[in-house]
């Protein structure tokens, strides 16, 4: 694989430590990095995201989608010769989710009726 291909990625995680510096083809996908980012998580943290859905990664302000590659993502690549491009970590568990749906849905509803008479 050709020197140029690579891109040297830093995962900056919420509590403000890193994975990385990793050298990654600008040809691998978001969905890759997540999957390697959970393999590398450092197992003492509280929060340990279980799948790739759970991980958000974020480059330059914007979320990434799974399906593009690194070259597509970040266009300026290019101009950081041998630099480290730090991508920012957010864990949203979707187990998480459903059970704050399901606590919404079992909640008692309540009817109120109001009348106002002129």
């Amino acid at each position: 694989m050709p020197e140029e291909d690579l891109v040297e990625l830093r995962f900056r995680l919420f509590d403000g430590s890193d994975i990385g510096p990793i050298r990654y083809a600008s040809s691998s996908t978001v969905a890759m990095l997540k999957e390697r980012i959970i393999s590398e998580w450092p197992r003492d943290k509280k929060i340990i995201p279980k799948v790739a859905n759970d991980v958000k990664l974020i480059s330059s302000g914007k979320i990434l989608e799974n399906s593009r590659t690194i070259s597509q993502c970040t266009p300026t690549f290019g101009e950081l010769p041998g630099g480290v491009i730090t991508m920012h970590v957010i864990v949203q568990p979707s187990s998480a989710n459903s059970k704050t749906e399901k606590k919404i849905d079992e909640l008692p509803k309540k009817t109120s009726c109001f009348c106002s008479i002129l």
